[in-house]
């Protein structure tokens, strides 16, 4: 699946990966990543809250790390394999906030394609 929004955003990513490189903490990728929408006009939220709804009990106290556009949930990672258990935490938040689409961006990578899942629901 490919469109606009995720582009623009898997690019922002790709600009921020070519300057620092792999190897920092996942709050500094955040924080630049953050910025370098600032820079495109990219809306975002950072550590935006998601309540999880079980058996119609409400769980507060979870965060997407960005909310895009109010359209895409992208959660980072800085590590050198992404774990197979970020796919089901962002399909879990897909879910909670009735969003279609996703990204994981892995910025532990040598390449940063190569940290890059694309998630729907």
């Amino acid at each position: 699946m490919s469109d606009d929004l995720t582009e623009k955003i898997i690019g922002a990513a790709i600009e921020v990966h070519q300057e620092l490189g792999p190897g920092l903490l996942e709050s500094i990728y955040e924080e630049t990543l953050c910025y370098e929408f600032q820079l495109q006009r990219i809306k975002y939220e950072r550590q935006a809250p998601v309540d999880i709804v079980y058996k119609g009990h409400v769980i507060s106290g979870h965060k997407i790390d960005l909310h895009v556009e109010k359209e895409v949930v992208v959660e980072l990672k800085s590590l050198q394999k992404t774990p197979g258990v970020a796919i089901s935490q962002t399909i879990s938040y897909l879910r909670a906030t009735n969003l279609k689409r996703g990204l994981i961006i892995n910025f532990g990578q040598k390449r940063l394609i190569d940290g890059v899942k694309r998630v729907s629901v």
